[in-house]
């Protein structure tokens, strides 16, 4: 597995700049929160650092990795294919990087869609990944607080942001988040 100067050094290369300050924001937050809910820190700093490993891929790139991975092109994926770039990192970080770790490739290839019972470190990206501190948008200082705080309250707080805007945009919602909402929902009484 590579290290984390390794995988770095592919991300200065295959990033914009803009996106791979992003992906240090996140794999800072992570590590963060991964100390306050006793996640394995080093693990979630990882999947922090790689969750944005496809992000600059073409959408020809995308599917192609999809395809070649067996990775199922839903009708979602195929109207919006950037939204590969999670499950197409999870390919990438685990085919390039030699990472193994099921945990770690799991939150990358859920942190743009989220889904249902996810695991602390699956949470984890995907909050971080919404409350870097690059991210700027009304709401997200107390998104952020809220973090510290009550982790699942913070995740449907996701959702429901992520929903109104993908609905504001005009776009189709993912079932991965729609199930995940739901999930939170009915599990945890929120």
């Amino acid at each position: 597995m590579w290290d984390e100067k390794q995988i770095i050094e592919y991300l200065k290369e295959n990033l914009k700049i803009n996106r791979f300050k992003h992906s240090l924001g996140v794999r800072d937050t992570a590590e963060k929160l991964a100390k306050l809910y006793n996640v394995n820190v080093y693990n979630t700093k990882i999947a922090g650092l790689v969750h944005d490993c496809a992000k600059c891929m073409s959408d020809e790139e995308l599917i192609s990795i999809a395809n070649k991975n067996n990775i199922t092109i839903d009708e979602v994926f195929e109207e919006t294919p950037n939204l590969l770039h999670g499950p197409v990192g999870a390919v990438i970080a685990r085919d390039k990087m030699g990472i193994s770790d099921k945990d770690i490739l799991s939150a990358v290839a859920y942190h743009t869609t989220g889904k249902e019972d996810m695991t602390l470190m699956e949470k984890i990206i995907y909050i971080a990944d919404y409350i870097e501190p690059g991210r700027n948008f009304p709401g997200v200082n107390d998104i952020r607080n809220d973090a510290l705080i009550n982790l699942d309250k913070t995740l449907l707080d996701c959702f429901n942001n992520t929903i109104k805007h993908v609905i504001n945009k005009g776009q189709l919602l993912h079932v991965n988040t729609i199930k995940g909402r739901n999930y939170l929902i009915s599990q945890y009484k929120i």
